[in-house]
């Protein structure tokens, strides 16, 4: 049984969108957990690539216009919890890239711990940018 089932992941074909791809990325591994607006561009193409393939995902963003005009960004990743495993979701990469143990209430924890070692990597980066979706409490 492959381990990252259930995670909604798609491979960034499309050039510089890796900010959107987190995005969604993020919102799609949580949309069972929030209210999205019903028939709201986000509503809209997560129940419309919800059974998508990874090919058939990008096909739909290369060709999803509203889409092209919001992704020109710089590259971000997300981290997200699915199963009880802490995943690093990254367009560039294969497939998702597991990290361990985790759940809702440790994913900050878990996931600053990955991130520290990357900027460990980098200490001199100015690159490095966090942003949270949450629950409104």
């Amino acid at each position: 049984k492959d381990p990252s089932a259930g995670v909604y992941f798609m491979k960034q074909t499309v050039g510089i969108a890796c900010g959107t791809i987190e995005l969604l990325h993020a919102i799609g591994n949580i949309s069972s957990e929030i209210n999205l607006v019903e028939g709201s561009y986000l509503d809209k193409f997560l129940k419309t690539t919800a059974k998508m393939n990874l090919e058939e995902y990008a096909a739909f963003l290369e060709n999803d216009r509203e889409m092209e005009v919001a992704h020109s960004d710089t590259h971000f990743i997300c981290f997200t919890c699915v199963n009880g495993q802490l995943y690093e979701l990254d367009g560039r990469r294969s497939g998702p890239v597991a990290h361990g143990s985790s759940s809702s209430s440790s994913l900050l924890h878990d996931a600053a711990k990955v991130i520290r070692k990357m900027i460990e990597k980098n200490p001199d980066s100015l690159n490095f940018n966090l942003m949270a979706i949450s629950k409104r409490v």
